[in-house]
């Protein structure tokens, strides 16, 4: 590995334990205006306060959520995008450059693919074409991998989540983010079959806390690297106490029991 890629990698995945805990912000160009992310910069100051490793960002939010003090934290730059407002919401487009990612400061970029859908293949090359660019710059890449698509019966499937991973590993990406299979013993298998730190997402709005800390536990004890949790973290009512409760789960392999008492439920 570059070292410049390694130096940044460090920014984002504790070099002690290989963990990290990023919070995706990148929600309004999908949905439109979000709760949690009217303010940019409480939202990241927030995250930052908490302990996050990482917030991760349209390029033109950047602008928005710069902080001249506080906590530091690092970030990443979205560069896939698509609306709700689309027939096809699931094919994502390239919007931002890694060139675009180094200027506006950025430890590393991410890219989505959903594979299964009928544009998998345009997904796949903007992919390629990231991960190349990633290593002459010398920047990490994130690929946030789904299966989504006519012929895809269950995205959580052990096999279809295993295989999400391993296309984003094979076509050179740092980090790979995926939907939590449901259970420890076949999120182990995912994670067994990837040579790079595997994360996952959070889903759709979970009903409790404790669910919350309780997918993540399980994820960090089938090997996973952390989180890449976004609504389930930002729009949480205690969202600064949520983020400390879930550093002292990935960092510091406490209990769910323990992590609930610092957010104070």
């Amino acid at each position: 590995m570059y070292l410049g890629k390694k130096v940044r990698l460090e920014r984002i995945i504790n070099r002690e334990n290989g963990r990290t805990i990023i919070v995706p912000m990148d929600h309004g160009v999908t949905i439109g205006a979000v709760d949690g992310l009217v303010d940019m910069r409480e939202a990241v100051n927030d995250m930052a306060t908490g302990g996050a490793d990482a917030v991760l960002m349209h390029k033109g939010l950047v602008r928005c959520s710069h902080r001249s003090a506080g906590k530091d934290i690092g970030l990443i730059v979205h560069l896939s995008a698509s609306t709700a407002l689309t027939p096809n919401g699931n094919t994502k487009t390239l919007v931002g450059t890694v060139e675009e990612g180094i200027k506006h400061g950025a430890d590393c970029v991410s890219v989505h693919v959903n594979l299964g859908d009928p544009n998998e293949r345009l997904m796949l090359a903007d992919l390629g074409r990231v991960a190349e660019a990633c290593d002459n710059w010398h920047i990490p890449l994130l690929a946030m991998m789904y299966a989504r698509g006519p012929q895809i019966k269950n995205g959580f499937d052990k096999d279809v989540v295993a295989h999400c991973a391993r296309v984003g590993v094979e076509l050179g990406a740092d980090i790979v983010k995926v939907p939590y299979t449901g259970d420890v013993d076949s999120f182990s298998e995912v994670v067994s079959s990837c040579c790079v730190p595997v994360v996952i997402a959070g889903g759709e709005r979970m009903e409790s806390t404790r669910q919350i800390l309780q997918m993540v536990a399980d994820s960090v004890k089938a090997g996973g690297a952390g989180i890449s949790v976004g609504r389930n973290v930002f729009q949480h009512p205690n969202r600064v106490a949520l983020v400390k409760a879930l550093r002292a789960i990935v960092h510091e392999n406490a209990s769910v029991s323990q992590a609930m008492t610092i957010v104070g439920e």
